[in-house]
């Protein structure tokens, strides 16, 4: 089925409306691993996600709902979510209007962002799961070697390095993480309210790797962010993880990167995966060499 008739068909059975009465307004920008609609029904609008193509190697839908539940008592994300289905992964949401942070300048919203990730990992009560970095490592790893890819040396090598760290980092006190919290995810309404969504990978985690995330697109905004998150100028440790998490960030990225080259991706979307998973390690090994100046 195409998106169109996988859109109209919920839409008819959810609303109890005639598919001509679901018009699909334009398809959100960003986001590689789901597409995103705004679609209008009996004259509200909704957006729809349609998960990617295996998508649920990388996401349990039963810890996104649990996740969203945990969510809905922050109330940082708008509480937009209508139903969710965990067999599918469709969700249906509230519509606000507003563009994400990465359409604007992420440089100018530094403490909007600080204060929503401080109310996130205040939460009072952790999740139930772990985000667990090194074991999902591990797993996106066998996922690469089961499709026929092999992980090149360049990456062996960087991962080695980062793992002397990663009893250190690990040992950090978790706290309820994003753990996505990339601009793109920050939405700033019509209202000026700033909302943090798509809680795929929400769990327990060092909230650091929260505020490396900003960095995804360009690491400087990260760089920016660290400061007016701690409310000071940050220890030589507090640079150290900040630029481990996000090398740890690139291995994981280099894998999803290899993943989708290996089952087709390439072809389809017209992206060239491979390279930009060899860009991944090639990032991560700037990434650790900033780190080791804070050693």
């Amino acid at each position: 089925m195409s998106h169109e008739e996988i859109i109209k068909s919920y839409f008819r059975y959810h609303f109890g409306v005639r598919e001509d009465e679901v018009s699909i307004q334009r398809r959100l920008e960003g986001g590689m691993s789901n597409s995103n609609y705004v679609v209008k029904c009996e004259g509200v609008l909704y957006t729809f996600r349609i998960p990617g193509k295996n998508a649920e190697k990388f996401v349990s839908r039963d810890i996104e709902a649990k996740t969203l539940e945990h969510v809905e008592k922050l109330g940082v994300d708008g509480n937009l979510l209508i139903r969710m289905d965990k067999d599918t992964g469709y969700k249906l949401s509230r519509y606000v209007e507003g563009t994400s942070l990465m359409q604007q300048n992420p440089a100018e919203f530094y403490f909007e962002a600080a204060a929503l990730l401080h109310k996130v990992h205040g939460s009072e009560t952790l999740a139930e799961n772990d985000y667990d970095p090194l074991g999902r490592l591990k797993q996106y790893e066998k996922y690469v070697v089961e499709n026929g890819l092999h992980h090149g040396r360049g990456y062996r090598e960087i991962k080695e390095k980062f793992l002397k760290f990663s009893d250190e980092l690990l040992a950090v006190e978790k706290v309820f993480c994003h753990n996505d919290s990339q601009p793109s995810n920050f939405l700033r309404t019509d209202k000026k309210e700033l909302l943090l969504v798509d809680w795929e990978f929400g769990g327990n985690n060092d909230p650091l790797y929260d505020v490396a995330c900003y960095g995804n697109n360009d690491f400087a905004y990260a760089i920016g962010l660290l400061p007016v998150y701690l409310g000071c100028e940050p220890k030589h440790n507090d640079w150290k993880r900040l630029y481990l998490w996000r090398t740890f960030q690139c291995l994981q990225w280099h894998n999803v990167a290899l993943y989708k080259e290996a089952t087709g991706v390439s072809a389809e979307l017209h992206l060239d995966f491979l390279r930009i998973a060899e860009s991944y390690v090639e990032k991560a090994n700037r990434m650790y060499a900033e780190a080791l100046a804070f050693i």
